[in-house]
C-alpha cells in the first residue's frame, strides 16, 4: 500500500488485492505513534445476495398464510360480537354486553406486548422461521378451542372468563406473528421491490378478514339468528382448526430468510468491531430500546395511527352499523365485504408505488387522507342508505390502503437486522395494544359518554395528526438495502451493476455494510501529532 502523505490522503475507493480501501480515520497506538489505518473491504459481487426467486415465493406464501389465518378470527369475533353476547351473558344489558365482548377483543391486544417481546427476543436468536411455526401452532390451536367453550348454561360466568384467557393466548402468540412475518418477507425482498412483496402479507390479512365475515354472512342467512346464538357462532372458530394445520405445513416448508442466515454467520468475525447500539441490542429487549428508542417511537406512533383507521373499518364497523345506524347484524357484515375485498386487492399497488416513489409520501398520502375524510365518511355512513353506507366506508378504506402496505417494508427498515424481529416486537404490538386493538371499545366508549356518532372521526382524524407529523422523522428506506445487510438484488446483472457503481450509488452506504473490519498496517508511521491535520480519507 502506499505510504507517502499524498497518497494515502488520496487513497479513497483504490483497491488492494484483498477488495479494501482506506477508512476515514487513522488509529493512534499507546505510544504516540499512528503505526496503522483502519481498512474497510468494498463491496464485491460475491457480497450482493441475489434473491432465488421459487424460494422467495414459497416464503412470501408460507407468511401470508399466517396473516390471514391470523386476521380470519379477528373477522370472525369481530363480526360475531353481536351474536355471542347472548352466550356468553345472557343476562346482561345488550350495551354492556358489546362492552364485554369488544372489552375481551381489547384483551387480546394487552397479551401482545408481551407476545412481541418473547417471541420477538427468540426470532433473533434462533431464525424467523422456528419462531414463525410455533406462533401460528399457538394461534390455531387457541382459537380451534374458542369453538369448543361451553357457554354460560353450562358453566355460568366461568364461560366468559374462559373465553378471556383464550383471547390472551391468541394476542400472545399473534405478539409474535405479524412483527415475524414483516421481517421475515423484508429480508427475503429484493431492495427495490421489498415495499411490492412486503404489502402481500397486508392483502393476506385483509382478504383474511372479509374471509371471516363472509363466512360469518352465509352462516347467519342459511341459520337464523337463534341457531346462531345456539350453536351456528362456533363453526367459524372450529374450521380455524383444519385451516390452520395447512398453513403450518406451508410455513413449515420455507427456509430461514438468507439475510438473518448471513447475519449469524457474519456475527463472530465482526464481534470485536460492534458499536455500543450493537452490543446494547444483544442484551435484549431492554437493550433494544437502550439503543434504538428513537425509532422505537417513530414507529409505534406510525402504528398507532395506521391500526386505528384499520381497525375501526374491520372491527368497529360491523357493531357500529348495527348498534348506532340500524342494520341487523347480517348488513352489518355484509356493506364491509366488497370494500374489504377491493381494498386488499389496491394494497399491492400501493406498495409497488412505495417503491417508486419512496415510503414517506405514500405514507404522508395515508395519514392526510385520513383527517381530510374522516368527517365525510361517517357523515355518508349516517345517512342510513347502502348506497351511502358503502361511499363511506370506501373513504375509510382508501386511507387504510396507503397505511399499511407500506408499514411492512418501512418499519423493518429502521432496524438492523441482528434486532429487527426484536425490535419490530417492541414497536408494533405495542401500539397495536395501546390505540389499534383498543379503538373499537373507545370509540363505543365514546359515543355512550357523548352521545356523538361522530366521535369515531374524530378519533381518526387525532391519530393521523400526530401521524403525519411523525413521518417527517422517519428514515426514508424505498430501494436501499436493510440496516446491516448486504444489499438484495433480483438478479446477477443487477448485482454486477452494483458492485460497479457502488462509490457514485446515494442509495449504498458502505459504512453500513456488515463487512468486517481490517487493519492494514502502513510502512512509514508517523507521530500522532504529525498527523493531528490530516484530511480523513473516504471510502
Amino acid at each position: 500500500m502506499p505510504t507517502d502523505r499524498s497518497t494515502t490522503d488520496s487513497s479513497a475507493g483504490v483497491d488492494n488485492a484483498g477488495g479494501t480501501n482506506t477508512l476515514a480515520a487513522p488509529v493512534t497506538s499507546a505510544s504516540g505513534r499512528k503505526p496503522k489505518l483502519l481498512a474497510r473491504r468494498r463491496l464485491k459481487e460475491s457480497d450482493v445476495n441475489v434473491v432465488n426467486q421459487p424460494m422467495l415465493k414459497k416464503a412470501l406464501g408460507g407468511t401470508i398464510v399466517g396473516n390471514t389465518m391470523e386476521w380470519f378470527d379477528v373477522g370472525v369475533f369481530g363480526y360475531l360480537i353481536t351474536t355471542m353476547g347472548p352466550v356468553f351473558l345472557p343476562e346482561a344489558d345488550p350495551a354492556v354486553r358489546t362492552l364485554f365482548l369488544l372489552g375481551t377483543f381489547a384483551a387480546t391486544f394487552i397479551a401482545r406486548p408481551l407476545g412481541g417481546v418473547v417471541f420477538g427476543w427468540l426470532g433473533d436468536k434462533i431464525g424467523r422461521q422456528k419462531v414463525l411455526a410455533a406462533t401460528l401452532m399457538i394461534m390455531a390451536a387457541s382459537t380451534f378451542a374458542v369453538g369448543l367453550l361451553p357457554g354460560y348454561a353450562q358453566i355460568g360466568i366461568w364461560a366468559a372468563v374462559l373465553l378471556v384467557v383464550l383471547k390472551l393466548v391468541q394476542g400472545f402468540s399473534t405478539g409474535g406473528e405479524y412483527a415475524g412475518a414483516t421481517t421475515f418477507v423484508s429480508e427475503y425482498a429484493p431492495d427495490k421491490r421489498r415495499g411490492y412483496f412486503a404489502s402481500f402479507l397486508d392483502m393476506g390479512s385483509y382478504l383474511g378478514f372479509a374471509l371471516g365475515a363472509a363466512l360469518v354472512s352465509v352462516l347467519q342467512l342459511t341459520l337464523g339468528q337463534a341457531a346462531m346464538e345456539e350453536w351456528g357462532w362456533r363453526i367459524p372458530f372450529l374450521i380455524a382448526g383444519p385451516l390452520g394445520l395447512i398453513a403450518i405445513y406451508f410455513r413449515n416448508r420455507i427456509e430461514e430468510s438468507p439475510q438473518f442466515q448471513a447475519t449469524l454467520d457474519a456475527q463472530e468475525s465482526i464481534a470485536q468491531d460492534a458499536d455500543s447500539a450493537d452490543v446494547d441490542a444483544s442484551k435484549g429487549p431492554v437493550g433494544i430500546v437502550k439503543a434504538y428508542w428513537r425509532s422505537l417511537i417513530v414507529a409505534m406512533i406510525l402504528v398507532a395511527a395506521a391500526n386505528t383507521a384499520g381497525y375501526a373499518l374491520t372491527s368497529y364497523m360491523p357493531t357500529y352499523l348495527t348498534e348506532s345506524k340500524g342494520y341487523d347484524p347480517v348488513h352489518g357484515t355484509l356493506l364491509t365485504i366488497p370494500v374489504l375485498v377491493i381494498m386488499s386487492l389496491c394494497i399491492p399497488l400501493t406498495g409497488k408505488l412505495s417503491d417508486r416513489i419512496g415510503r414517506r409520501p405514500v405514507l404522508w398520502i395515508g395519514a392526510i387522507s385520513t383527517v381530510v375524510l374522516a368527517t365525510p365518511a361517517f357523515m355518508l355512513i349516517g345517512v342510513g342508505e347502502v348506497w351511502s353506507t358503502l361511499a363511506g366506508l370506501s373513504l375509510i378504506a382508501f386511507p387504510v390502503a396507503f397505511y399499511v402496505a407500506n408499514l411492512a417494508s418501512a418499519l423493518p427498515a429502521q432496524f438492523p437486522t441482528a434486532s429487527r424481529y426484536g425490535a419490530m416486537g417492541i414497536a408494533y404490538n405495542f401500539a397495536v395494544a395501546i390505540f389499534g386493538g383498543t379503538t373499537p371499545f373507545v370509540v363505543a366508549a365514546l359515543i355512550t359518554a357523548t352521545g356523538d356518532d361522530m366521535m369515531p372521526a374524530y378519533y381518526l382524524m387525532a391519530t393521523s395528526l400526530v401521524g403525519a407529523v411523525t413521518i417527517y422523522f422517519l428514515k426514508e428506506s424505498a430501494q436501499r438495502p436493510l440496516p446491516g445487510s448486504m444489499p438484495s438484488v433480483a438478479t446477477q446483472e443487477e448485482a454486477r451493476e452494483l458492485v460497479a457503481t457502488q462509490d457514485e450509488n446515494p442509495l449504498i452506504d458502505l459504512d453500513d455494510m456488515p463487512f468486517e473490519t481490517q487493519d492494514v498496517i502502513t510502512a512509514n508511521a508517523e507521530p500522532a501529532d504529525a498527523q493531528d491535520d490530516r484530511v480523513p480519507a473516504s471510502v
